[in-house]
């Protein structure tokens, strides 16, 4: 048993020591770079070292796994020759060395491009010599990779000396038969293993988000593992989904698209899209944003939404509004962000955290405080890390409620969401500083969970579930009307996305892209507007009512002072063109062609529109990952 413990104390050793090794390129790149945390900054270092070390276990784990269980199994039955450890030496100080050679490079890459090192640095190695040239030329980079040879040779050196150590120690040791306890030990070591390569017990296994905790980039990568951050970078450039679109050539979609939002002069490579929107008599009301899960518009004026019926009379209504696509995920950056859904991608994710400019950019420029509430964890869908990137000042999520009121595996009800946001908007509203608060509801999405207390008049679940999710909109607005900050509040509710009601009678149903918008509140008239409109729509219109100005770069327009002829929209594998007489949709994958409506001549005039929007939203996306 004494041998078997040294094997165990000189593996231990190693795995310390890499350990150690990371957390010091971490602190070398705190104290080079620690002048590029924000003034506002409002998170403390010394939680991303405890997030970088977190994710530090993960990569030392994917390290380990292998030379772990070989050398235990091999213990376990009595062999204990130095070629295990001499192979597991060289496993793990390989790989070490090479992981802190990313970390090393992380520290100028970051001061340069104010993101972790990604997947992106590929395109470099089609000019290996101006690369070696940038590399070894700049001055300013030898400092880190003078600190690399010497923290990696003093590393070569360390774990040299346990592997002689160990020699020494196990050198004269007679094989020894099998035995069951130290097979268990091994188990549960290769048990720890496994589960660290995971990260956590949640879930999702850990990600990216997980290093987010504050308001400040520097502080929320700084947390981030570079020899993680860019193995998940490769994993999300090989996805299916993240393959280039090739519907037209992009100077013809990007023709397309500027004449079909209204756009003239010449378009620069940097911002096809850019129009500037001047101020005009700017108000700042405080803002209540709720996007409600799955609340198609075929699900109302059906009697189970008596609050969304009423609002629909008192409010500017939208009532052939479409969603930009069939997740959520879609719904936030197209409704806050007013970028359209790319078929199946999630826009949020990515090694590199994407950066947008919306709503909550625009309002932070004009003073705003920006909170979202959501009722699951906060890394679904990046969520997190997205939202803290681009506007938000806090994120509230599962960690935050009493795991009492937890009820399926997306967290809490939607009641619970909207009393917890009200008492946090309460708090917040007694600053003097205007605020947005956004609320993601979740009760209509499956696993329905409908509280004891609520007695719905439907007798099926999926009609119950509507009735409540509605009732928690209008309880929450009666409440809301009792704050004194009711009466200097905009307030926008609009779907994430719709859902399949009643039977499919298309190729896609029109129920899962047509929702609801309204919007409603200080200074905002009474209006059904009976024209067509997307959810990328809303960043524009309600800054027009704002009378903010800013740098637009989005695909939508402002619906109070134009009036759009067409909408495209997609869902997964299918692109999708409406118009006043029908819809259109274009399967890419199979060349598939679909029209519904009166007007079968329009099919070639919608296939247009609709591709080269999604070409030039192609373009663009492209155009940010190929800029770090």
């Amino acid at each position: 048993m004494i041998e078997f413990g040294l094997i165990v104390l000189f593996l231990l050793v190693l795995y310390g020591i890499g350990l150690l090794g990371l957390s010091l390129f971490r602190l070398i790149e705190y104290l080079a770079l620690h002048g590029m945390m924000s003034d506002q900054a409002d998170g403390h270092p010394i939680e991303a070292f405890l997030r970088g070390l977190w994710f530090d276990n993960v990569v030392n784990c994917y390290i380990f796994i292998i030379p772990l269980a070989v050398v235990l199994l091999a213990a376990c039955f009595g062999n204990f020759h130095k070629g295990w450890r001499k192979f597991a030496t060289w496993w793990i100080g390989t790989l070490t060395v090479l992981v802190f050679a990313l970390s090393a490079s992380n520290i100028p890459y970051y001061a340069y491009f104010a993101k972790d090192i990604n997947s992106s640095i590929f395109n470099w190695f089609s000019y290996a010599g101006t690369t070696t040239g940038m590399v070894f030329g700049e001055r300013s980079w030898w400092l880190y990779i003078a600190l690399f040879l010497i923290i990696a040779g003093l590393y070569v050196w360390i774990i040299s000396t346990i592997y002689l150590w160990s020699n020494k120690k196990l050198s004269s040791v007679p094989g020894k038969r099998f035995k069951w306890q130290d097979l268990i030990v091994s188990m549960a070591l290769i048990g720890l293993c496994v589960f660290g390569i995971r990260g956590r017990i949640g879930y999702n296994p850990i990600k990216i988000s997980q290093a987010y905790y504050c308001n400040d980039a520097f502080l929320n990568q700084l947390g981030i593992a570079p020899a993680f951050n860019l193995l998940t970078s490769i994993m999300d450039d090989m996805r299916p989904e993240n393959e280039e679109l090739q519907l037209m050539p992009y100077p013809e979609a990007i023709s397309l698209a500027r004449k079909s939002l209204g756009i003239s002069g010449c378009a620069g490579s940097a911002h096809v899209l850019r129009q500037v929107i001047a101020e005009e008599n700017v108000q700042r009301p405080n803002i209540v944003f709720i996007l409600m899960e799955s609340m198609s518009a075929a699900l109302l004026h059906q009697g189970q939404t008596p609050t969304l019926d009423s609002l629909a009379n008192h409010s500017l209504y939208f009532p052939y509004f479409y969603s930009a696509g069939i997740h959520t995920n879609h719904g936030i950056i197209a409704s806050l962000y007013s970028f359209p859904a790319l078929m199946k991608r999630n826009l949020m994710k990515g090694t590199v955290t994407p950066h947008r400019s919306g709503i909550p950019t625009i309002l932070k420029k004009y003073g705003y405080h920006n909170m979202f509430f959501m009722t699951h964890e906060a890394q679904y869908d990046n969520m997190q890390a997205f939202l803290l990137t681009n506007g938000y000042d806090e994120v509230y999520s599962q960690t935050d409620y009493p795991m009492s009121e937890r009820v399926n595996a997306f967290g809490v009800s939607d009641h619970f969401l909207f009393d917890y946001g009200l008492k946090t908007i309460n708090q917040v509203a007694k600053k003097d500083t205007p605020w947005m608060a956004t609320l993601l509801t979740i009760s209509n999405h499956p696993p329905y969970v409908i509280p004891d207390w609520f007695h719905p008049h439907s007798s099926e679940q999926e009609s119950q579930i509507v009735e409540y999710t509605d009732w928690c909109v209008g309880d929450f607005i009666k409440k809301a009307k009792q704050q004194a900050w009711w009466k200097n509040t905009v307030f926008i509710i609009v779907a994430d996305h719709g859902m399949l009601v009643g039977k499919v009678n298309s190729e896609l149903p029109a129920s899962y892209n047509h929702i609801p918008l309204y919007i409603f509140g200080h200074g905002i008239q009474h209006e059904t507007c009976q024209g067509l409109g997307t959810q990328v729509d809303i960043m524009p219109t309600l800054l027009s009512l704002l009378g903010m100005g800013y740098d637009y770069d989005g695909f939508g327009i402002n619906l109070l002072k134009k009036q759009r002829e067409m909408v495209f929209y997609t869902a997964d594998d299918q692109i999708v063109g409406r118009d006043a007489k029908g819809y259109y949709i274009f399967k890419p994958a199979t060349g598939q062609h679909f029209y519904y409506g009166s007007d079968p001549k329009s099919q070639e005039a919608l296939h247009r529109y609709a591709t080269s929007m999604i070409q030039t939203a192609e373009y663009l996306q492209r155009k940010e990952k190929r800029e770090p």
